[in-house]
C-alpha cells in the first residue's frame, strides 16, 4: 500500500503551487556544506514564469553549496492551524544567474513584493547588496511536493473529549 500523505490527499500542484509560491514571503533553504552538515536559512525570493530567484548575500554559503551537486532541499509553508497548513517542498539546485536583464528584473520583483515607494528600508537594502556583492541564484527545481489543508473540509461532528481534570468551566452537562 502507498504511503499515506498530506501531499497525496490534499495535494497544491499546477497553476495553484505557482501562485502560492508567487505570493508567500520566506523560502526556507536547506543546503549541504562540504563537511556533510546542513546550511538552513529563511530567505526572500521571488517567481517569474514559473522561475524561482533568489538573491543571496547574507546567506551565500546557499551559492556555493546549491551548485556544488549536493542536496538541496526548500520548504514554503504557512498556516497557524490544522485547517489552513499549506506548503511545497522542493528538491533541486541553485544556478548563478549572470543576465543582467534578469538581475534587473529580479530587482524590480523584489521592490514589488517586499517594499513600496517611500519604504523606509528598500534604499538600504538594495545598497547593502550593491556593497556586499548580492548575487542572484536560480532554484532549479527537480522535485516539487505540495498540500493544501484547505482543501478539505471538516464536517461538524459529535465528539467526545476527556479534559484535565482541572478544566472544569468547558464540560456539558
Amino acid at each position: 500500500m502507498a504511503e499515506l500523505t498530506a501531499s497525496s490527499f490534499m495535494p497544491l500542484k499546477g497553476e495553484k503551487r505557482w501562485a502560492y509560491l508567487t505570493r508567500e514571503k520566506t523560502i526556507r533553504i536547506a543546503s549541504t556544506n562540504e563537511d556533510g552538515s546542513i546550511y538552513l536559512s529563511p530567505l526572500w525570493y521571488v517567481v517569474n514564469e514559473k522561475r524561482i530567484f533568489v538573491p543571496l548575500d547574507a546567506g551565500g554559503r546557499h551559492g556555493g553549496n546549491g551548485t556544488s551537486g549536493r542536496p538541496l532541499s526548500a520548504l514554503v509553508d504557512s498556516g497557524d492551524e490544522y485547517a489552513t497548513v499549506h506548503g511545497v517542498r522542493i528538491h533541486g539546485n541553485l544556478k548563478l544567474v549572470s543576465d543582467s536583464k534578469i538581475i534587473t528584473l529580479v530587482n524590480e520583483l523584489m521592490f514589488d513584493k517586499y517594499f513600496y515607494i517611500d519604504h523606509p528600508y528598500a534604499e538600504k537594502y538594495f545598497e547593502f547588496g550593491e556593497f556586499v556583492g548580492r548575487q542572484v541564484y536560480e532554484l532549479i527545481p527537480e522535485k516539487m511536493i505540495g498540500w493544501d489543508m484547505r482543501e478539505t473540509s471538516l464536517p461538524t461532528i459529535p465528539e467526545k473529549r476527556n479534559f484535565p481534570a482541572h478544566i472544569k468551566d468547558r464540560l456539558l452537562p
